[in-house]
């Protein structure tokens, strides 16, 4: 549980929330290519990668489009099923086998609702959440694929190693080829 200790620590949480949030805390294990959150679903829990990688990705067409990564100590959640209660967009595939500690969305609303600490550690956690989001938005839209990587191996170093390159590529919005000439390129 040291990740996932690690992340809400990260973020605030004083040590007596934590050994209360702690014990609301389920572990679950989980195979490569288990579907944990599938789309046009509404996703009843959130979920801290204790060891393990993921992926998000929506169904576009005839192909996968990947829009994020988790690893470590990284939180998964749908958030139109968390914030609105409605089926979420995307799919989240673990890329690993998988150790994660998920807590119901009901109990997490309650602990919002009962304790201001909490509510604010709840308030940092998505403004993380937000930050990650806009800076993925600001570089798909305005830097070079060759950018985009390069941010992407400083960023996330693990993930590189740890999955398929078509993955990779589909993250960048770029083909798979023309992610093997960035990376020739910069070798």
């Amino acid at each position: 549980m040291e990740n996932t200790i690690k992340k809400i620590r990260q973020l605030g949480l004083n040590e007596d929330l934590l050994s209360d949030f702690v014990l609301r805390l389920e572990k679950a294990e989980y195979p490569k290519g288990h579907l944990l959150i599938k789309s046009e679903k509404i996703e009843r829990s959130v979920y801290f990668i204790e060891k393990g990688i993921a992926r998000a990705y929506c169904d576009q067409e005839d192909k996968e489009v990947t829009f994020w990564f988790g690893a470590e100590s990284d939180i998964l959640l749908s958030y139109n099923s968390f914030f609105l209660g409605k089926p979420g967009y995307e799919t989240i595939e673990l890329l690993e086998d998988s150790v994660l500690y998920k807590i119901s969305n009901e109990v997490l609303q309650n602990l919002y609702n009962t304790n201001l600490d909490m509510a604010n550690w709840g308030r940092k956690l998505v403004e993380a959440e937000l930050i990650k989001t806009e800076e993925r938005f600001i570089s798909r839209q305005f830097k070079t694929a060759a950018s985009r990587y390069e941010d992407f191996i400083s960023s996330y170093p693990a993930i590189l190693q740890r999955v398929q390159l078509g993955h990779i590529a589909s993250y960048l919005g770029i083909s798979q080829v023309t992610l093997s000439r960035i990376r020739a390129d910069i070798r």
